[in-house]
């Protein structure tokens, strides 16, 4: 089972919340499910299609405890999926449940207006309470969401069929200082998150605290990993060059040999080059505490670069060309 899966399952199982918490998540389902269809003479109809057996196990429970109402269930086979129909076939009880998601509203005749969804976030009546709001997040994410294997990359998404609700969504979210993004997808219109940390905070605010615990687990062992890896490539890095220097170090201290002689050079230097020849592979430190007297590792480099000097003059001195 995916990470995401793992979410959606660990919030179908959440039950708690009052009536209109349900009734605002349930909300989210149907528009974004594009679950409300109309049968013939103006009959309504409620069906919810989803890929993912806990949105219909949510949607059937909420469907339930909220309205009283007992949903059909069925399950279409395709090429490579399954995809679960939650249906309400009844004419009122779909009004019901049109009407508490502020989805229809009653004419000055009687008759039944479609006011679609009201998305503005200050003007949706099942949007007013900040309780509300987490719900109907965590159903817009339970009907089109999904999220990524933390293990592998950062990645929260949800899609919209319009920019407006991608935008009330968006909107929800800075309600919860969360810095949600919308990009263009086909014809879709998506909401996502890419930090770390932000997507632990949107499963907070949606109440999947088992999921955000194994993500913040995950995020711990790959900062911890990553952190080792910097180490050791900075060690690594820090290795080569003193390997690089020394090699160097050593066919300067060489060719002063082979040319002049290390008996030519002043007994501070003279010193200084045998002792490197000697430990090719000590650190600048550990040859200052070779020297007699002691000195340090200024001292060291000072006559190393003393000695590469006359090593360069030497070579110079070769290459000239007399007339």
């Amino acid at each position: 089972m995916s990470f995401s899966s793992d979410v959606k399952k660990e919030l179908s199982q959440l039950t708690d919340g009052g009536k209109h918490c349900k009734t605002a998540e349930l909300a989210a389902v149907i528009t974004l499910c594009q679950g409300v269809t109309v049968l013939v003479s103006d009959r309504l109809a409620l069906r919810i299609h989803t890929e993912n057996k806990y949105v219909a196990l949510e949607s059937e429970r909420l469907l339930r405890e909220v309205f009283a109402i007992t949903a059909q269930t069925g399950i279409r086979l395709y090429a490579k999926s399954r995809v679960y129909c939650v249906a309400v076939t009844g004419h009122a009880d779909t009004q019901q449940v049109l009407r508490a998601c502020s989805l229809i509203c009653d004419g000055p005749s009687g008759e039944l207006i479609d006011v679609g969804e009201q998305l503005s976030l200050a003007e949706n009546s099942i949007l007013r309470r900040n309780c509300c709001r987490r719900a109907y997040l965590k159903g817009a994410f339970l009907a089109a969401g999904a999220i990524s294997d933390p293990r592998r990359f950062y990645h929260f998404e949800i899609a919209c069929p319009s920019m407006e609700k991608a935008q009330l969504l968006q909107d929800i979210c800075a309600q919860f200082d969360l810095d949600a993004r919308i990009i263009p997808r086909k014809s879709q219109y998506v909401l996502y998150l890419k930090e770390g940390t932000q997507i632990v905070d949107v499963l907070g605010v949606m109440g999947a605290v088992r999921s955000l615990m194994d993500l913040e687990n995950i995020r711990i062992l790959r900062e911890i990993s990553n952190d080792v890896n910097r180490r050791v490539n900075c060690e690594t890095a820090n290795i080569g060059r003193t390997v690089d220097a020394a090699m160097r170090q050593i066919q300067d201290i060489e060719y002063i040999r082979d040319k002049a002689g290390l008996s030519s050079l002043p007994e501070p230097l003279r010193q200084m080059a045998q002792i490197r020849l000697e430990n090719m592979d000590l650190s600048l430190k550990d040859l200052g505490a070779m020297m007699d007297p002691p000195i340090g590792k200024s001292g060291v480099n000072h006559r190393l670069a003393k000695l590469s000097s006359i090593a360069q003059k030497l070579r110079e001195k070769e290459n000239e060309i007399v007339p």
